[in-house]
């Protein structure tokens, strides 16, 4: 799979919003075949922080998301809402899914 990662930082004025300012991105790009998730976190340490964890089935299917007429608007509009070019981390890996963290399993859990 594709696994990337990548930091926003949006001007203050509208951190509290971007979950909406992207909703309609992020609807459009969950619902495409080769997405394995796209999911937005806020940083706990910084309020204008969030971080996209998203991953797609392999490489044409991480092409199909970037060549999308939702990513094309994204570019268009997104980028008057940051602070700063994004960052990204951007890997295959050979998994399809989330692993199971060991070292904290919890008993009774999902084993």
């Amino acid at each position: 799979m594709i696994f990337i990662t990548a930091k926003f930082r949006v001007k203050p004025e509208d951190a509290d919003r971007w979950p909406d300012i992207v909703r309609d991105f992020t609807r459009a790009t969950r619902s495409e075949p080769g997405c394995l998730w796209f999911d937005w976190a806020r940083s706990v340490d910084d309020p204008n922080e969030y971080v996209l964890v998203e991953a797609f089935r392999d490489g044409e299917a991480a092409g199909a998301h970037v060549g999308s007429e939702h990513f094309r608007e994204a570019q268009r509009t997104a980028p008057a809402h940051l602070t700063e070019t994004p960052l990204i981390v951007n890997v295959t890996i050979p998994q399809d899914d989330w692993s199971l963290l060991g070292e904290m399993a919890v008993a009774g859990g999902n084993e």
